[in-house]
């Protein structure tokens, strides 16, 4: 029975059990008897085998299967009367493994869910971007468009912004090279913000063949500790310009944006409901970050440490997902636990207030909620119809967005009742903030 009980951090419980040692042997031989008439054994008849034979092949596995069956049900119904609401598993640690023959006694340790509170959400105050889409918009993504078609054709001139160029470069600090200082046979677009900008501008106005030496100061911020915030001498060849070549905004080009009679305002309309539909999407993202991290930051509460390792181990197999999906092998690299408990606590955080929410609030999804949500998903494909029919055709895809969904509900529950202030911004400033 347990003895005592005692509290070594907030969510940390543990108390001592103690275990009858005569309890946990009766039913062992109780289940070597019945075990008995089953083994078969060479050079015994079927169920002839002697019962100390039995306990000789199968005893330890039996102690060890009926003191763990013991220890569970003695915890399940203490933390039943103490109404403890545990999270994660308990961690079983013997005191006593009855070598002495008396009862064996062990510690055991476990975390609660945290008891925290709730907030007067219209203390919360968010700012909701305001967004007009007009033919600017349009325009600047019609050019974006025609850079995603371009092609590159050898020029024989300058190198200029836009230009993709390919070069040999060496860098020395104090006259020596240093680590990632130097490269042959390199490509890059000048003004993507590859290189350093400094390094670009040096580049722009050679012709294929020239080389160029200049000094260069790195930024204290640069990740290369060895020559953050030190000059560095850089010798560069230009080996070749490509000069990017846009493609006619005509019918052609619509036709390659998915427009099947090439129709140039029936392109345009298009163009501008993906940018609404984008705009959509980052307002709601923007909010929903919002609100989110002013849940953080407003309810106090501390998470168990069993949720938070739960989830770094499923944070670590998302990357390691993510690695396999780019052709890079990692499944017997260990990587530092530690570089993802933060981004764990967090998620496990907003996990508990969110739940907590949903229960208090009685806040559900609806199916008509889910079929919306695939459907706007279903839009930025080329056949919608098609998408939404895929995943319709499985219970179990529709379930999958069920809680994504109850967040989104979650989060527009939130909203009605905080503080929304409206503020312009504009469509390059909204895909930069979210």
């Amino acid at each position: 029975m347990p003895t005592q009980v005692e509290t070594t951090n907030p969510l940390e419980r543990s108390f001592e059990l103690s275990v009858p040692r005569q309890k946990i042997e009766a039913e062992v031989e109780s289940r070597l008897k019945r075990l008995a008439p089953k083994v078969k054994l060479q050079g015994f008849r079927p169920g002839k085998v002697p019962l100390k034979v039995v306990a000789q092949q199968h005893g330890t596995q039996l102690h060890q299967e009926v003191l763990s069956e013991f220890l569970q049900k003695e915890f399940t119904d203490f933390v039943t009367k103490e109404k403890f609401h545990v999270a994660g598993h308990p961690h079983f640690t013997a005191t006593n493994q009855g070598n002495d023959g008396g009862d064996y006694t062990f510690n055991i340790t476990f975390e609660i869910y945290p008891d925290f509170e709730l907030i007067d959400f219209s203390e919360i105050t968010v700012k909701k971007p305001v967004i007009t889409i007009g033919e600017a918009e349009i325009q600047k993504t019609l050019e974006i468009l025609r850079k995603q078609q371009a092609n590159f054709e050898k020029a024989d001139r300058a190198a200029q912004l836009g230009d993709r160029v390919n070069i040999d470069y060496n860098g020395q600090l104090d006259g020596e090279n240093f680590a990632g200082g130097q490269a042959s046979d390199y490509s890059l677009i000048l003004g993507e913000g590859h290189l350093l900008k400094d390094f670009e501008n040096a580049v722009i106005g050679l012709r294929a063949g020239e080389e160029k030496s200049f000094d260069l100061v790195f930024p204290d911020s640069y990740p290369g500790k060895e020559v953050a915030g030190k000059k560095v001498t850089f010798t560069i060849k230009l080996n070749q310009v490509d000069a990017l070549i846009l493609p006619e905004v005509d019918s052609a080009f619509a036709r390659l944006l998915g427009v099947a009679d090439g129709d140039l305002d029936k392109m345009k309309e298009e163009i501008e409901a993906n940018l609404h539909r984008e705009v959509l999407q980052r307002t709601r993202a923007k909010l929903k970050d919002q609100v989110m991290q002013a849940l953080l930051d407003k309810i106090a509460l501390i998470a168990p440490q069993a949720l938070i390792q739960r989830e770094v181990d499923s944070l670590i197999e998302e990357f390691r997902k993510e690695q396999s999906a780019r052709g890079l092998s990692n499944q017997n690299t260990d990587f530092p636990r530690e570089i993802f408990l933060e981004r764990a606590e967090r998620r496990v955080k907003l996990g508990l207030i969110i739940a907590k929410l949903i229960d208090t609030h009685k806040l559900s999804v609806k199916p008509e909620q889910v079929k919306q949500y695939i459907e706007a998903l279903a839009q930025s494909y080329e056949n919608p119809d098609q998408v939404v029919a895929w995943h319709y055709a499985s219970a179990d895809r529709v379930k999958n967005f069920e809680p994504i969904v109850l967040e989104d509900n979650v989060v527009s529950w939130i909203l009605e009742k905080t503080q929304v202030i409206e503020e312009a911004t504009t469509f390059e400033e909204l895909m930069e903030r979210v």
